[in-house]
């Protein structure tokens, strides 16, 4: 059955995928939290999907009674402002013409490319970085330039994209847990 072997094949990827830089990311997010930073998220195609979905999780699933809630947003929710940017300069741009408007110091990017290789991502990373922000990317098959442009990147063992994207939904629904357990639980 094709998807039998699909979802065995998904579930030794995951299980492949290195959990040391997930543990980096998962304090990252934690530290963006305790000094009131904004989670900014980006993505293109099911990546876009995948960041929308993330900040939506991170703004739901970290909400405790009496605790601060956790501020996330993605740079894939305003489609007016995507296409206005794209149609007025590039779609290179689409991403760092928004961040421009949105940044404060304190904020971390997290920046999902399967490749690793969207110019559109890779410029609002370059950007956030000079900015002095974390920077954060989930990428796949080699880790493209983004795994290395990344400060903390997890790079998924795969080259079939769906499973990429698979894999990355997954990170994202487990990094959301981790934050709602650690905001209900931890002293701030």
């Amino acid at each position: 059955m094709r998807v039998d072997q699909y979802l065995s094949t998904l579930a030794a990827t995951l299980a492949a995928t290195p959990r040391e830089p997930l543990c980096a990311i998962e304090e990252a997010l934690w530290q963006t939290y305790l000094r009131d930073g904004t989670i900014i998220i980006c993505g293109n195609g099911g990546s876009a999907a995948n960041a929308s979905h993330f900040a939506c999780d991170l703004a739901k699933w970290t909400i405790s009674d009496g605790r601060r809630r956790l501020r996330a947003l993605a740079l894939t929710d305003n489609v007016p402002v995507m296409t206005a940017w794209s149609n007025d300069t590039a779609y290179d741009r689409v991403f760092l013409e928004q961040v421009m408007s949105l940044y404060r110091p304190g904020d971390t990017l997290v920046a999902i490319s399967g490749s690793g290789n969207s110019p559109n991502v890779l410029r609002v990373v370059e950007w956030m970085a000079a900015q002095g922000a974390t920077t954060i990317g989930l990428t796949g098959f080699d880790g493209g330039k983004l795994a290395g442009l990344a400060q903390i990147a997890v790079v998924v063992p795969s080259h079939f994209m769906p499973e990429v994207e698979d894999a990355h939904s997954a990170i994202c629904h487990s990094l959301a847990v981790a934050l709602g357990e650690r905001i209900s639980t931890e002293p701030i």
